[in-house]
């Protein structure tokens, strides 16, 4: 599958195998070390996605706040750690996550995060980041959702999240690669 991009930036990372069986994968979904807070824009995601996403990036943020004693190395947070303000910056992401909550007719209650007066600066994310990410999400539809599987495989451009900036690049070093055919 050709897909464009807009743009990116970082290096490799390992491989790791798929999960097989279904004890492995309840485990990996429920298990915060499997933490996902996509780059592409969360119109893309399922319901089970975007809800996931809001309890995710709640959950980063508690990490980064220091509520938490477990995570603190997630490599998912990574790229909000490296700003000046990362807890603004994950509260503009998780503000985007909310708004199309809000467009879905859902209920996210918006007094978990900080009101966003002001847009921080963009995030640098690599396109070849960005078009893994939707290979990855296209395969967790394939069976979750095969409504929205069928959809998002007409997707000619990728949207980043409005937090990020894409330009040309590799996938992420921080990021741990599934294999796909």
């Amino acid at each position: 599958m050709a897909l464009s991009t807009q743009k990116a930036a970082p290096p490799n990372s390992p491989f790791f195998c798929r999960l097989h069986n279904s004890k492995q994968q309840k485990a990996a979904f429920l298990s915060p070390k499997n933490m996902r807070l996509w780059s592409l824009h969360p119109s893309y995601l399922d319901a089970v996605g975007l809800v996931a996403l809001w309890r995710e990036g709640l959950l980063a943020r508690k990490v980064l706040q220091g509520q938490t004693k477990g995570y603190i190395h997630h490599p998912q947070l990574f790229r909000f750690r490296e700003t000046e303000n990362p807890i603004h910056v994950l509260d503009f992401y998780l503000k985007t996550v909310h708004d199309e909550s809000i467009r879905r007719g859902y209920n996210f209650d918006l007094s978990k995060i900080s009101p966003c007066e002001s847009r921080p600066p963009s995030l640098l994310l690599p396109d070849k980041q960005l078009e893994y990410e939707f290979l990855h999400l296209l395969d967790k539809l394939k069976e979750r959702s095969p409504r929205q599987y069928s959809l998002l495989q007409q997707t000619a451009s990728i949207l980043p999240h409005p937090i990020f900036q894409v330009e040309p690049g590799d996938i992420c070093c921080w990021e741990k690669r599934l294999f796909y055919n």
